[in-house]
């Protein structure tokens, strides 16, 4: 969801739910240099709040975070979380590249789920259809004008100037999945609020889903089914999380009704996945976020669907020093999309 192309020198950021998280790479080609990354706390409420006072709080946070990072660059290159973006697959008429910008157009007012008025869109023109041959598949992403542009004043009044707007499940699969990668893969992400899904094919996204279940229901279960503080729940679900042997498995069964739910959910993605392309199979489902951080539930999900669950490696398209390696893999998990926006080829 460029803005302004062509600025070689940016960093990317990320707005998270419970921290800000920054990269900036150095060189060119396909593989780029790490030359700065941070993260700093920040507080849930201020990611969500429309209140201009938490807007400003949320600004001065912005702006201290990057002034520690040391960052040598106003271009950024922002996050938008999946929660404001909606993403879907339309098969659309071959037509001319000019012809086929006005179609989408025309036809976007009757997919997206926002006036076209009040929106911005992007499209990405994916290939063939599997359905119809005589169109094309199209991943058409929409995000509502109101919030991009509080967020682009908010960024532009600390001094940074924004050359792209971008879809954190985007961003989040360039760093995780291997370039050049073909075959069908699940990239799933558990945030505080939300699990953020994406399942991609031949290099493009194919199905991208928001899921309203992230690591805070998941705590907020075992808050209710053990009667405890959510400091405790808390503690207990990341030191414990699917595990049967621990505890008599009391977090296990606290919290695996809402772990269900999610597997549900994805669950129906995947078949919808596979109805739409031949029954095409997922080779593996990669897991970053709270879902590679949540004790057994990498196996879980294996054992669930029957496939290979790979942690995913933030930094696997990026060099570095040797001596930083423990470093960086002790912190991927949080930084996909923040990896992801800075990997951008402007």
């Amino acid at each position: 969801m460029s803005i302004i192309g062509g600025v070689g020198d940016f960093f990317g950021l990320d707005i998270g739910t419970s921290a800000l998280r920054m990269v900036q790479l150095k060189g060119s080609g396909p593989v780029k240099t790490l030359a700065r990354y941070g993260m700093m706390p920040l507080d849930s409420k201020l990611a969500y709040s429309d209140a201009r006072a938490d807007q400003q709080k949320l600004a001065t946070a912005i702006k201290d975070f990057l002034s520690q990072s040391g960052v040598s660059t106003k271009n950024v290159a922002v996050g938008l979380p999946s929660s404001k973006v909606f993403t879907t697959v339309v098969d659309i008429d071959r037509l001319a590249p000019s012809e086929l910008a006005k179609t989408i157009q025309y036809q976007a007012d009757a997919l997206i789920p926002t006036p076209l008025a009040e929106s911005k869109i992007d499209w990405a023109l994916l290939g063939d259809s599997p359905k119809d041959r005589t169109k094309v598949e199209v991943l058409l992403s929409s995000v509502p004008n109101e919030f991009i542009e509080k967020r682009l004043d908010m960024l532009e009044g600390i001094g940074l100037n924004v050359i792209a707007f971008e879809p954190d499940s985007m961003a989040m699969t360039r760093s995780i999945v291997p370039i050049g990668q073909n075959a069908a893969e699940m990239v799933l992400d558990i945030g505080s609020r939300a699990t953020d899904l994406v399942i991609t094919m031949n290099g493009g996204a194919r199905l991208t889903r928001s899921i309203p279940t992230g690591t805070e229901s998941i705590v907020r279960s075992a808050v209710q089914n053990l009667n405890i503080e959510e400091q405790q729940a808390e503690q207990f679900v990341f030191k414990f999380g699917l595990s049967q042997d621990k505890l008599e498995g009391q977090i296990y069964n606290a919290i695996v009704g809402t772990v269900d739910l999610l597997i549900g959910e994805i669950e129906k993605s995947i078949k919808f996945f596979q109805t739409r392309y031949g029954g095409t199979k997922i080779e593996r489902i990669i897991v970053t976020g709270g879902a590679s951080t949540l004790p057994e539930f990498p196996l879980y999900v294996a054992n669930k669907f029957g496939m290979a669950v790979e942690i995913g490696n933030a930094w696997r398209n990026i060099a570095f020093p040797p001596d930083k390696q423990n470093e960086l893999l002790s912190v991927s998990n949080h930084f996909a999309v923040a990896a992801g926006l800075a990997e951008r080829q402007e």
